[in-house]
């Protein structure tokens, strides 16, 4: 296993935990920064994101099916990234994954 995977393996698994846990991902990988480490802490961040905006629209405009569309959609692409971190791979969901690493360029 590479050793930079190695180091950020900790960080990446973190950022997966929340939003919080996210937020947390990225003040621990400020100081060493850690290539696997920001690539999986824009992919969390991103799905975290895009689960509390689609959330906060559906509260407003209630329809279970949506709902359940919504928790389907994001635990699916929350376990391939999950998965992703503790295997020591970077790769990108599906469909959102290109886009997280092009907006969120400032967490570094």
């Amino acid at each position: 296993m590479n050793n930079d995977i190695k180091e950020g393996k900790t960080t990446a698994i973190v950022a997966y935990m929340t939003m919080v846990g996210a937020l947390i991902a990225i003040s621990m990988n400020s100081d060493p920064k850690n290539d696997f480490a920001r690539f999986h802490t824009r992919q969390a961040f991103g799905l975290h994101l895009v689960f509390l905006g689609c959330a906060i629209f559906l509260s407003n405009w209630f329809s279970e099916y949506a709902w359940y569309g919504l928790y389907v959609f994001y635990i699916v692409l929350w376990f391939y990234g999950f998965l992703g971190a503790l295997n020591g791979k970077k790769q990108e969901v599906p469909v959102l994954g290109p886009y997280f690493q092009k907006w969120f360029t400032f967490i570094s």
